[in-house]
């Protein structure tokens, strides 16, 4: 820490705490996550590895940069670049909702985001408003990646705890351990709903009470998630909410318009094989109305040149998947060997700075 100078917390968590640094040498703001006592706590550090590992493979424009990692007395330290606020403060400044415009602009951003962990196989994971980070000029990064994980291999399942209750797709919510990147794409259309309104569209108090009003919303689950369900021995002697009536979202969200929902039923198909990918979605009459993805996409080409030129410690990182390459299509990154990360990377207590 001593390169940094502390100006305060900016928020706590169960698993540590993120301060608003400045870099002594080049006066650059920076944010860093001081995890809890690592070392003792095998959940704190796998998340803090976890989340090492999978930005070290990620660079890219939507993603957030990690620009270093240190370890001190058994804590963890993750140095990124400062961006000043998230969509959830926005969301809290405006309580009704935010315009459908400034919702077009930050979701094209998490789509990219996205899309490019998609195409590394990577899930998030956990995708909500105070995990989008959105800077003073309107750019859009993806952040806390500790619930991150690579897709399974055929035959390989998932274990381990993933996504807040309320942006959690049904197969999650029923125990499914074999489920894919339509994970992310459920809890887009969950944002979506929430910037529109200032409301979590499914604000359940338990699991059974999320999947209640998802099938109040959409109608009873598919075969294969009752079938999930009535086999895990977390609900025994539960019963799955099933309803005879629905209230679809045309009636929920009356005041949004028809493109605006259009995106938010495409995210929240009950099967997960129907939701599409994040590169259809762009697609969609939402962002192609006027022009929009097309302009947008060369005002955040000159607004992500801008602040990278303006950053020395981000300049400084080596970006070879920017957003602002040209020369990487979809079909180059499909292409591309994923670097072999060593996940003990930062295992043994030491003063001296892991490579980023």
């Amino acid at each position: 820490m001593e390169k940094y100078e502390n100006l305060g917390l900016v928020g706590e968590g169960s698993y540590g705490m993120v301060l608003k640094c400045k870099h002594k040498e080049s006066g650059q703001i920076v944010a860093i996550k001081k995890f809890l006592e690592s070392e003792d706590d095998k959940m704190v550090k796998k998340i803090a590895l976890r989340e090492v590992k999978m930005l070290k493979q990620l660079r890219h424009d939507h993603l957030v940069n990690l620009l270093e990692v240190f370890r001190r007395k058994k804590r963890l330290y993750l140095v990124f670049e400062f961006v000043d606020h998230t969509v959830l403060d926005e969301l809290e400044k405006c309580p009704n909702g935010l315009d459908e415009n400034t919702v077009r602009k930050i979701l094209f951003q998490v789509l990219k985001g996205i899309e490019f962990c998609h195409l590394h196989s990577i899930i998030h994971r956990d995708i909500k408003p105070e995990n989008i980070l959105v800077s003073r000029n309107g750019i859009v990064k993806l952040c806390d990646f500790g619930f991150a994980r690579t897709l399974a291999q055929p035959g390989e399942t998932y274990t381990d705890y993933v996504a807040t209750r309320w942006y959690r797709a049904p197969e999650l919510l029923v125990g499914d351990t074999k489920y894919g990147r339509a994970v992310d794409l459920w809890a887009i259309g969950c944002l979506v709903a929430e910037m529109l309104t200032g409301e979590p569209l499914f604000p359940g108090d338990s699991d059974i009470d999320q999947l209640y009003h998802i099938v109040k919303c959409f109608g009873n689950l598919p075969t294969r998630h009752r079938e999930v369900f009535l086999r895990n021995p977390l609900f025994v002697g539960m019963r799955l909410p099933e309803v005879r009536e629905t209230t679809p979202l045309e009636k929920t969200f009356k005041r949004v318009s028809n493109i605006a929902l259009d995106i938010m039923k495409q995210c929240l198909k009950l099967d997960p094989d129907d939701r599409p990918q994040c590169s259809e979605l762009v697609k969609r009459e939402f962002f192609q109305k006027d022009g929009f993805a097309q302009k947008f996409a060369q005002d955040l080409k000159t607004k992500l040149h801008r602040a990278n030129q303006d950053n020395p410690l981000i300049k400084s990182t080596n970006k070879p998947d920017s957003a602002t390459n040209e020369k990487d299509s979809t079909d180059s990154l499909k292409k591309k060997i994923k670097k072999k990360v060593d996940s003990k990377d930062g295992s043994k207590d030491s003063k001296e700075k892991l490579q980023v």
